[in-house]
């Protein structure tokens, strides 16, 4: 099973047990939202924002988690709307390696 049917699975069980429909909009209303938690930390990571009492490592580990929940939502919407990320990938990046 690839990684992105894993997250798939998992988001599913997700919607699920919350009660709500995982529709068009969710999944690019759940990045955004990751992008915000994602920018959040980094405020703390870099001391701009309130620590709200956590730790220093804690606030790493945070900032660190982050990425992954941004991945991960970027990959599901990806697949809701069918791109083939690797493939966009060449064609808009790669495509300039020397």
């Amino acid at each position: 099973m690839s990684l992105t049917e894993r997250l798939e699975k998992i988001s599913i069980g997700y919607g699920e047990r919350l009660g709500f429909e995982r529709d068009p909009d969710w999944f690019l209303l759940k990045l955004q939202e990751e992008v915000g938690e994602l920018t959040q930390a980094y405020l703390q990571h870099t001391g701009r924002a309130r620590t709200k009492g956590l730790s220093e490592e804690q606030i790493r580990d945070t900032f660190h988690q982050e990425f992954a929940d941004v991945l991960c939502q970027l990959l599901l919407f990806a697949r809701r709307h069918q791109v083939d990320l690797p493939a966009e990938v060449d064609r808009k990046w790669l495509c300039y390696e020397a």
